[in-house]
Parts: C-alpha cells; structure tokens; sequence
C-alpha cells in the first residue's frame, strides 16, 4: 500500500479530487486545509482533516505527524496574505526570516515550502503523481483545433510566456492577432481572462497560453484548467486554449472536450523545445 497522503489543501476543487483518487486506490490520505482558502464543501464532514490558518505551520506540521502522514501534497490557489493577515506563529516567522527575498515570488516561495517540509521528515510529491490521468497530452481535447492564425498566437504566447515565467510573475498569457492583451500576475488566470475580455480587437478572438515556469519544479503549482477555465475563455470571446503537454493538468479531459466543442473553442496539448 503506498504511504499515507497529506493533502496541503487551498482552494478550488483538485484537494477533492485528489481525495476521490486516494479513495479509488485504496490509499489512506488525511487534509490539513487551510482556512480562508480550502472550501469546506470539497474537504467534506467525512474525511480526516485539520484546519489550520496559513500562519501556523507549527501547528501543520504537528497535526500531519500526529495523522501518521508520510507523503506530502500541495493543492488548489491560495490567496498571498498580508503580513498582518498571517499573524504567523514563531515557527512561521523562523521559516519567513530565513527565505528572506524567495518569499516575493510564487515559485521561489513555494520551493522554500517544499524544502521547509522536506526538513520535517515529509516527502513532497507532485499532484500528477497521485492524478496522472489528468496530466496534459499532446493535441486537441475535443474536435476543434488551432488554425494558423490560432497556432501563430500560440507560438507568440510560449515566448511571452517563458519570459513571464523566467521572472517568476505567472503562467499564462492572452494573445490575439499577435497582440498581447494580458499576462497573469497575482489575479490568476480566469481573472486575468476576465480583464482581457473588454480589450479584445476587432477579427479573430484570442488565445489562452498556458505554461509551466522554466525550471518549475513540477512538484507544486502546475498550470491547470478546467470548466470554469474554458466557460470564462468563451464568455471572453476567445478561441481556445493551449497548455502545455506533459507539464499541465487538464480536468476531467473528455467532459472538457465535449464542452469545449459545444462552445465553439478549441483546447490543445503542445509540445515545444525546451528552453
């Protein structure tokens, strides 16, 4: 059987579906969800948890011993507190006194968790160990695929992309006609496809550009879509959507496809040359 699973759990429905794959396989799995940002709706009543504030990794790493966890998952976006809103506790602020700089970026601090946890005595897997299934594949999802203007924008959004990346800001980009309309910062990625709505150009609707960050380590915070990713595209008017093949996850693939076809956009697994 394999170890027993803590699931770091934030928002959004993957700590769910995280759990339903745990349940699937037989393999025991405890949350530790993080208040504020964690739904207690995907967490549900049934399963075992602890709920923590986001400043009281004392206390986490604690309840994951006391639940005899072994393997360690980081799921679903949280939002960056404020200092004030942390009140971290002495254990927290050690961890925040030490990574000093990492902490301004995503990547970097996420990385500084992983080793923070690491040090606990935790192994740090990635999602796509636990949902490999859902790990992004080369091509379309559904029946619509890029035309050349379409494939254009996409070879203009993975360099834009891996420049935003290589910074440590975001992984995705809206493209249109060759035209950057808006690169993802701390919104996250249906936010920014909202605010690129109301910017569109006349023609042909835009591309959504999805990637991981050069060097990423695929362990934590890889690119996902998913229904509500592509109902925002389409509300937004934009042709489809590409993600990076083998470096992405798509939810639930099939369902997507069909959807995605029904509203008329296309969604694609790419492949490129490494950096």
């Amino acid at each position: 059987m394999a170890p027993k699973l803590g699931i770091i759990a934030g928002g959004g429905d993957l700590p769910g579906l995280v759990a339903a794959a745990c349940r699937a396989q037989g393999r025991p799995f405890h949350f530790l969800a993080l208040s504020g940002h964690a739904d207690p709706q995907v967490i549900g009543q049934e399963a075992a948890q602890d709920w923590i504030r986001l400043g009281e990794a004392g206390t986490g790493f604690e309840r994951l011993r006391q639940a005899g966890v072994a393997e360690v998952v980081m799921i679903g976006p949280v939002r960056r507190p404020t200092l004030m809103e942390l009140a971290p506790d002495f254990r927290t602020a050690r961890f925040f006194a030490r990574v000093g700089l990492k902490a301004l970026g995503d990547d970097g601090l996420l990385r500084a968790v992983a080793a923070e946890l690491e040090s606990e005595g935790f192994k740090v897997v990635g999602v796509d160990d636990v949902l490999s299934d859902c790990l992004a594949t080369p091509g379309p999802y559904g029946s619509r695929t890029p035309d050349e203007q379409a494939q254009a924008d996409i070879t203009r959004g993975i360099a834009v992309a891996r420049g935003l990346g290589a910074l440590d800001v975001g992984q995705a980009v809206v493209v249109q006609q060759g035209i950057v309309l808006g690169v993802e910062a701390i919104e996250g990625t249906d936010n920014l496809i909202r605010r690129c709505g109301p910017l569109a150009r006349e023609g042909e609707g835009g591309v959504l550009v999805k990637l991981k960050k050069p060097g990423q380590d695929r362990r934590i915070d890889l690119p996902t879509i998913g229904l509500t990713t592509l109902r925002e595209a389409a509300s937004a008017g934009l042709r489809g959507i590409a993600v990076e093949a083998g470096g992405a996850l798509v939810l639930g693939g099939k369902t997507l496809g069909e959807e995605a076809d029904r509203l008329g956009l296309f969604v694609t697994g790419i492949e490129f040359p490494p950096c």
